[in-house]
């Protein structure tokens, strides 16, 4: 599928969106919010652990969406369901016309078997909200319910966007960010702007994180099986042995990191998987493995996806094997408006006070939420959550991610207060 990637934040002509922001002036924050938010947070907690007790993997996200849904009508918003599988969206408007701001929380949960003790703990063996989702979710539906407490003061609209399969579709399945897109989740109304926010273990709780340009990486997926001949262990030299020149090829991958791109842009090459042969005496027919590669600028994403293709063929010819690549195009690097995030400095700012907005390094993690971002302006930022005092210190992905529900409230006024500088934003 050929994607075109808009870097030019003038494209979008949000300078001009935004008006006078650029130049100093700015919303005031929503009237009486501090208080709003606090009332909605018993109700936010309670969701947030209900979602991390009944996890769902991608495109399955049955439960988690009826749960949202329902919520969102209770709120006497306009809503649909059944975008992209389980995709939900809600519309609030406002009092008066204007601008549309969208909102987006992801709520798919990984095949990882959860440690962490909690009391409300994964009741679905095998899997867990281990990349904080439940948390993105219900800061969403609280985020929905401060704003709708403020229609009548609201211009303009809010799009609520709670999305399935961000972790990826399962295979032979579409799904995620580029589907919700391709479903017309960006228009009627057409979307000025999107926020979206992640909870970071690595980022002290009661802080936000920003960065301009590319703030996450572009995630491609690649599966190889080298083909050998099989063969018994004892007598080598009759076959051609594939886990030999595996082992080769995933050592060899490396230097596109240390050799082939210039070491001062980022790149990860990882293989996540090894598999293949079923007894320890014979030389198997065939080894695979599967794994990820990782930039922050397009030009290195090719000229990496270049390089893998040379090497492994070199490789495998070197062995007198063969071998077979699949290379998928996951997302592109998540690109962070400069414009459009300026203009939410000021308003971020006014969530806690001075210092706790911080300005972060890109990261080499992905996201599909770069799928909306690449079509209208986006500011991703970053919730921190970690409390060493509290346990939550493990890393994403992980069986013992834990997050500080304390920073939380953090997060809900962060996207209020993001929609609202948005909508309100003077215009010359």
């Amino acid at each position: 599928m050929k994607r075109t990637f808009c870097l030019a934040p003038a494209a979008f002509g949000i300078a001009a969106i935004l008006g006078s922001v650029a130049g100093g002036a700015r919303a005031d924050s929503p009237p009486g919010v501090e208080a709003k938010v606090r009332d909605v947070m018993p109700g936010v907690i309670e969701l947030r652990r209900n979602f991390h007790a009944h996890p769902e993997l991608s495109n399955r996200e049955e439960r988690t969406a009826r749960v949202v849904a329902e919520r969102l009508r209770e709120l006497g918003l306009e809503v649909q369901t059944g975008v992209a599988r389980h995709g939900v969206v809600a519309l609030l408007r406002g009092a008066r016309p204007g601008r549309c701001a969208a909102l987006r929380a992801d709520m798919d949960a990984l095949p990882v078997a959860e440690a962490t003790g909690l009391p409300f703990a994964s009741k679905n063996p095998g899997v867990m909200h281990a990349c904080g989702h439940d948390a993105h979710t219900a800061v969403l539906l609280g985020a929905a319910e401060v704003l709708a407490l403020m229609k009548g003061d609201l211009s303009g609209t809010v799009k609520f966007i709670f999305q399935p399969a961000e972790e990826g579709a399962p295979p032979g399945e579409e799904g995620g960010a580029l589907l919700m897109v391709e479903e017309g989740v960006l228009e009627n109304p057409k979307v000025d702007a999107i926020f979206a926010l992640h909870v970071f273990p690595t980022l002290e709780a009661g802080k936000i994180g920003y960065t301009f340009g590319g703030t996450m990486a572009s995630v491609d997926r690649f599966k190889v099986t080298m083909h050998g001949k099989q063969t018994h262990a004892a007598y080598p030299w009759e076959g051609v042995d594939p886990v030999v020149a595996s082992a080769h090829a995933i050592t060899a991958l490396q230097t596109i990191a240390s050799r082939t791109v210039d070491t001062r842009e980022p790149v990860v090459v990882s293989v996540g998987i090894v598999e293949g042969g079923r007894r320890w005496n014979i030389i198997p027919e065939s080894i695979t493995f599967h794994g990820t590669v990782r930039a922050h600028s397009r030009d290195v994403r090719a000229q990496a996806r270049r390089d893998f293709e040379r090497i492994l063929s070199g490789v495998a010819s070197a062995h007198g094997a063969e071998y077979e690549l699949e290379y998928e195009d996951l997302a592109p690097v998540t690109y962070n408006d400069p414009d459009l995030g300026r203009g939410m400095l000021d308003a971020l700012g006014r969530v806690a006070g001075p210092g706790v907005v911080v300005e972060a390094k890109p990261t080499m993690g992905g996201e599909d939420f770069a799928f909306y971002a690449e079509r209208v302006p986006g500011f991703y930022i970053r919730l921190g959550v970690r409390n060493e005092d509290a346990g939550a210190v493990s890393a994403l992905h992980t069986p013992t991610f834990q997050l500080d529900e304390a920073a939380l409230p953090l997060g809900v006024r962060a996207l209020v207060e993001m929609a609202w500088e948005f909508l309100h934003a003077p215009v010359p």
